[in-house]
């Protein structure tokens, strides 16, 4: 029996095959450079300004950098918290600003009605 999946024997044999003990060809890689770039730098910062200043401000780029990045992610953030999209979004910001005292109140509600109107249809069938 065959496997169903699998390749036919047909498909084993048509490639040329290797001696015994010899390695398969090995893919051929790109070089790596001997030197890449230059300092380290920061994202975001003009490279002669901070090869200038980077011997006396090393500490004051990296908090700086990092008080850049905080900043971008605040904003960011509130970008997309002021985005709402119609309805739905409007619906959604509603219901994530609800405390659980809130929610468990409004299924209560809900609740309520239910069994008021199954008591109302219950009086209107019975005879």
């Amino acid at each position: 029996m065959g496997n169903i999946c699998g390749k036919t024997d047909s498909e084993a044999f048509s490639q040329p095959g290797r001696v015994l003990g010899t390695a398969p060809p090995q893919p051929q890689r790109a070089s790596v450079p001997a030197h890449v770039g230059g300092p380290p730098r920061t994202l975001g910062g003009s490279s002669q300004a901070q090869s200038q200043s980077q011997a006396n401000n090393e500490g004051n780029a990296a908090a700086d950098a990092r008080m850049r990045a905080a900043e971008a992610a605040q904003a960011r953030a509130e970008a997309a918290s002021a985005r709402s999209s119609g309805k739905l979004g409007a619906q959604l910001a509603a219901q994530k600003k609800q405390t659980r005292n809130d929610t468990l109140q409004e299924i209560s509600n809900n609740e309520r009605r239910l069994r008021e109107a199954d008591e109302a249809a219950q009086a209107r069938v019975h005879n």
